[in-house]
């Protein structure tokens, strides 16, 4: 064992957080102990065989291992040094899957070296995070100013644009989880909420007419404005009227063009509403919140009609129906509908307490779809019941609000924003993958951390975990000399 000049020993695992070692052993072996279960086929001869989908993953588990071994190995400097070099051939990878890559269940991700199958996407997660902490942890940074928030917001969007084109988009979704971070960092409230707001609208508009939501975001506007100003008289009396107006206008409609109302009225109900909210902002002279709450009104509008568009032409139809059967707006039982459901049965089987290991019989035989891959927690929730499953969240969350914990201590930015980079994530694919299996969330089909089977994945995780890791149990300084 090495020793400094003052004969004191120095352990490989010095520093290290032994905690979130010991959470990430756990994950791994309940994974293992889940894809045993969901993927045994007595037809294959031997346990040990290579055939079995978790000897595959074994293997996997090991290389995770030796990735994680050299990790704490390196230089905690080089993960600053080559941030952006590891970027960089994030895209370069991401641009080949998409001209040489293998298509996969309609999306073309993945290399396949003979029985290897190799997912860049979740290794550009990595890179993507590593420069996000670089460049925001540079000294002249400030998030408050306008063309450094916009490089950071290139790159971001830059990988995220190029796995939508694979037609992966729910990898790709992942990526927008950055904005927690950015908002840890101090992100203006107000860009925030127009992005929260986008998504919002383009479920409502799926649910509801263009000109509901006209008079439902009147609504919004005028009764926040009225919370944080006051004179709730005065914004009353405007909200009745608006709301008298659209009564009227949605009666003429009816009257005059069958329910729907054209473009050129619509655009003239949109102009009206925006010059009645400009009129009472310009009666208070507050003209900065008048420019802010006009912007989000007439921006949330124009969106409106574009989310169609958008439906249909980014996604795929797989995606679209199982957004619309999320929505209840269309009911597919044995197509969009159907692992979804599989997946609920599966899981209000287990009880309390569960079936118990490989007794599974939704899992054991075939009902539920990739009960090994993207839908692992249905076999949890069968197997072990309402207390293996919040056994299961509990140490995900755990190892998230530790790794929060591990960013709140970093004295250097790079370290607590990467820390906070990597728990973005983890809870992102936590929330979507859990709650797609619970009919809470539309199926994307991403994985869940640890659990599911796939070697990309598992090995991405681990890499993307031990770099945390690392840095926390470097010295501030060994960072700060290279700024």
């Amino acid at each position: 064992m090495p020793r400094t000049g003052n004969n004191r020993q120095i352990s490989l695992f010095e520093g290290v957080d032994r905690v979130a070692v010991i959470l990430y052993l756990l994950l791994v072996a309940a994974g293992m102990v889940s894809i045993v279960s969901a993927s045994y086929d007595d037809t294959i001869s031997g346990f040990f065989s290579l055939e079995h989908f978790y000897m595959k993953q074994a293997v996997w588990i090991a290389a995770a291992l030796g990735a994680a071994l050299v990790i704490l190995l390196l230089d905690a400097r080089y993960y600053h040094m080559y941030a952006y070099y590891a970027y960089a051939a994030g895209l370069v990878l991401l641009v080949a899957v998409l001209l040489f890559g293998r298509e996969v269940n309609g999306a073309k991700a993945w290399f396949e070296f003979g029985a290897v199958r190799v997912q860049p996407v979740e290794f550009v997660k990595i890179a993507t995070a590593l420069a996000v902490a670089r460049m925001m942890s540079n000294y002249s940074f400030s998030i408050r100013r306008t063309g450094d928030l916009l490089r950071v917001a290139f790159v971001i969007l830059l990988p995220l644009a190029i796995i939508v084109l694979q037609n992966d988009t729910g990898s790709g979704v992942v990526l927008c989880s950055f904005l927690f971070v950015l908002y840890r960092e101090g992100l203006n409230k107000w860009i925030c909420i127009p992005i929260i707001l986008v998504a919002a609208l383009f479920i409502f508009s799926f649910l509801f007419t263009p000109l509901f939501l006209l008079v439902l975001l009147v609504v919004i506007f005028t009764v926040s404005d009225a919370m944080m100003i006051g004179s709730w008289r005065a914004h009353a009396v405007f909200l009745a009227a608006v709301t008298l107006a659209a009564a009227l206008l949605y009666l003429a409609s009816v009257l005059f063009w069958d329910g729907a109302l054209s473009a050129y009225v619509s655009a003239v109900i949109v102009m009206a509403a925006a010059v009645a909210v400009v009129a009472v902002y310009a009666l208070r002279k507050n003209i900065s919140a008048m420019f802010v709450t006009l912007a989000l009104f007439v921006g949330s509008m124009i969106f409106v009609p574009t989310a169609d568009m958008i439906f249909e032409t980014i996604l795929q139809p797989h995606q679209r129906e199982r957004i619309l059967s999320f929505l209840g707006i269309v009911s597919d039982p044995h197509g969009a509908d159907y692992n979804v459901n599989q997946s609920k049965i599966a899981i209000g089987s287990g009880g309390f307490f569960g079936k118990g290991f490989m007794q599974g019989t939704q899992i054991k035989y075939n009902f539920v779809p990739e009960k090994h891959t993207d839908f692992i927690f249905c076999t949890v929730g069968e197997e072990w019941g309402f207390v293996g499953a919040m056994v299961v969240l509990g140490l995900l969350c755990a190892l998230i609000l530790r790794l929060m914990q591990i960013g709140e201590r970093q004295e250097e930015p790079f370290s607590r924003i990467y820390s906070y980079c990597v728990s973005a994530i983890l809870l992102f694919h936590v929330m979507v993958n859990v709650g797609m299996t619970v009919g809470i969330f539309p199926v994307m089909g991403i994985p869940l951390p640890f659990l599911s089977y796939g070697g990309s994945s598992l090995v991405a995780f681990t890499i993307l975990v031990f770099i945390a890791i690392r840095l926390d149990a470097s010295p501030r300084k060994g960072l700060m000399s290279l700024r």
